[in-house]
């Protein structure tokens, strides 16, 4: 509307350019007094009409750019909103656990810029790597998949906390293919992206959650791993059940039953402490929690045993 009514305001002036031309075509103004004029019209060589003639390209010029402008503002903001509907879209279908029409749904917009389309579909694409009916060719694939979406977010906007945590998420499942001395020397990597999550975001379990992860993997890592990692490196990266039960339990505390797996594994730290009366209690938590996800059954299933291993009958 506001582009219309100027170019309402615009068109007398433009008329007057127009019949000022034809005048000076038809009088012969031109440089030393004598007309020249290209046979096709396209341009007089007179200092008045080129004067005039240049308001009136300088005046087309100008509407043509703003028109450009509110045309590219009109794209941007429909871009925007349309990103908008499709991240509203991904967390309902991701809450509903319905991980196969969240990867189709995004899969569509793998070659977009935006940082948080990226990772949701980083998220999506490891999710069907993980499922039980994924071939291991198909899981290899869609595991190097997600890691290159999580790379590409992080690239796009390293204040992410999620970017940096499923950064790390991928980088750790891409050590499975790649031995154990890319693993163990991309644990450090994989470290300080969660560290960098949490940073940006400390209310974050899931990121607590995962270094929790990292430190019980260290914690219990077979003597002959803990062998080849001190041969690789100079400084193998450690730690302790101790300090993976802080994890576990600051996730707890961040976000409390938010996770089944933080269940489980306060369980199983606890029972690597030694201490079975609170294994216990937190690995019946784990398997009275609902299992809406194929991961929710598995970890029921673990908990099961791991309490019939120590003697719980409940």
């Amino acid at each position: 509307m506001a582009l219309a009514a100027q170019l309402r305001r615009l068109l007398p002036s433009l008329r007057r350019g127009i019949q000022v031309t034809a005048w000076a075509q038809a009088s012969g103004c031109g440089r030393r007094g004598g007309p020249r004029l290209w046979l096709d019209g396209s341009e007089i060589l007179g200092n008045a009409v080129v004067f005039k003639k240049g308001l009136i390209i300088s005046a087309l010029s100008y509407l043509g750019f703003e028109t450009f402008q509110l045309i590219s503002q009109s794209a941007v903001v429909h871009a925007e909103a349309n990103v908008e509907e499709i991240l509203e879209q991904a967390d309902y279908l991701y809450g509903s656990g319905e991980i196969k029409k969240l990867y189709q749904l995004l899969a569509k917009y793998k070659k977009s810029e935006d940082a948080e389309l990226l990772w949701r579909l980083a998220r999506a694409s490891r999710d069907i790597s993980q499922l039980s009916t994924t071939s291991k060719q198909e899981k290899k694939q869609l595991v190097y998949e997600a890691f290159e979406y999580a790379k590409k977010a992080l690239q796009k906007n390293n204040s992410s906390f999620a970017a940096h945590k499923w950064y790390a998420i991928c980088l750790s499942d891409i050590g499975d293919y790649e031995g154990i001395k890319v693993k163990i020397g991309n644990a450090f990597i994989i470290k300080k992206h969660l560290e960098k999550a949490i940073e940006l975001n400390p209310k974050d379990a899931t990121s607590i959650h995962i270094i929790g992860i990292w430190c019980f993997s260290f914690a219990e890592m077979p003597w002959v791993q803990r062998k080849i990692a001190k041969t690789l490196f100079a400084t193998p990266p450690t730690s302790t059940f101790e300090e993976a039960l802080k994890y576990f339990q600051m996730a707890e505390k961040a976000n409390p039953n938010f996770y089944s797996k933080n269940l489980l594994y306060l369980g199983k730290t606890y029972l690597k402490l030694k201490n079975k009366k609170l294994a216990a209690l937190w690995l019946l938590k784990a398997k009275d929690y609902p299992a809406h996800t194929e991961e929710d059954k598995q970890v029921q299933k673990e908990a099961v045993q791991l309490l019939k291993s120590i003697g719980d009958k409940n």
